[in-house]
C-alpha cells in the first residue's frame, strides 16, 4: 500500500515536471495573447476556460489511447521510452540552440488582425489549443509517460493513469492562470526575462528526455 502511494505521488510529480516545460504555459501565454487583446477580463476568462478544457481532452485521450496503440503495433515499453526520450531531448535541444520559439512569440504579438475578435471562437481549438498550447511535443511526452507508467495489472494501470491525469489537471490550471493574466505577465516580465525563462524550460525538457531515454536503455539491457 505504501509503495503504491509512493509510486502514485512520484508519477504525479514526474508527469508535472515533464509536461510543464513542454506545454510552457508562461511562454504560451505570450504567443496566444494577441488573440485575446480585444476581450474584457470576463470574456478572456470565458474563452481561456475553453482552451484549458480542450487541452485536458487532448491530453486525456492521448493517455487512454496510448496503451492500446502500444498493443496494436506490438511495441515494447523500453523501445517507446527510448524513442520518446530521444524525441523530448531533441525538442529541448532545438529550444536551447535557437531563438525561433521566442521570435515566433514576438512576431505573433505584432499581428493584430481587424477580424480577430469575430474569428476567435473558431480559433479556440485550432490553432490556439492545438498546436500552440498542446502540440506534438506535448503528445509525445504524454505518450511516453503512458508507457513509463504502464502496468500489467489493470488496477495499477488505473492508478498510473489517474496520477498522470492529476498532473494534466495541474497543467491545465496553470494554462488558465497564465493565459488569463498574460497582459500582466508581459508588462511585468519583459522580453529579455521571457527569453531566460524559455531557456530554463528548454533545459528541463532536455533533462527529462535524457532521463526517460536512459531508463529505456537500462530496461532494454535487462530484456
Amino acid at each position: 500500500m505504501t509503495e503504491n502511494l509512493y509510486a502514485f505521488i512520484q508519477l504525479i510529480f514526474i508527469g508535472f515536471i515533464a509536461l510543464f516545460p513542454v506545454v510552457n504555459p508562461i511562454g504560451g501565454s505570450f504567443m496566444v495573447n494577441p488573440y485575446f487583446t480585444d476581450l474584457s477580463r470576463r470574456e478572456r476568462k470565458k474563452v481561456v476556460k475553453k482552451v484549458a478544457f480542450y487541452a485536458f481532452i487532448i491530453s486525456a485521450v492521448t493517455l487512454f489511447v496510448g496503451r492500446w496503440v502500444l498493443q496494436l503495433f506490438g511495441l515494447t515499453i523500453p523501445v517507446v521510452q527510448l524513442a520518446g526520450g530521444i524525441m523530448i531531448c531533441k525538442i529541448g535541444w532545438e529550444f536551447l540552440s535557437s531563438d525561433k520559439h521566442s521570435d515566433s512569440a514576438e512576431q505573433t504579438s505584432e499581428k493584430k488582425p481587424a477580424q480577430l475578435r469575430a474569428r476567435l471562437y473558431e480559433s479556440l481549438f485550432y490553432p490556439i489549443t492545438f498546436p500552440m498550447t498542446t502540440g506534438a511535443g506535448t503528445i509525445s511526452v504524454l505518450f511516453t509517460l503512458s508507457a513509463h507508467g504502464k502496468s500489467n495489472d489493470f488496477t495499477g494501470y488505473l492508478i498510473n493513469v489517474g496520477a498522470l491525469l492529476i498532473s494534466v489537471v495541474g497543467i491545465c490550471l496553470l494554462i488558465y492562470f497564465f493565459y488569463v493574466n498574460a497582459n500582466r505577465l508581459i508588462n511585468y516580465i519583459g522580453s529579455h526575462n521571457e527569453k531566460i525563462v524559455n531557456r530554463l524550460m528548454a533545459f528541463l525538457i532536455f533533462c527529462v528526455g535524457l532521463q526517460i531515454a536512459v531508463e529505456g536503455i537500462n530496461n532494454l539491457i535487462k530484456i
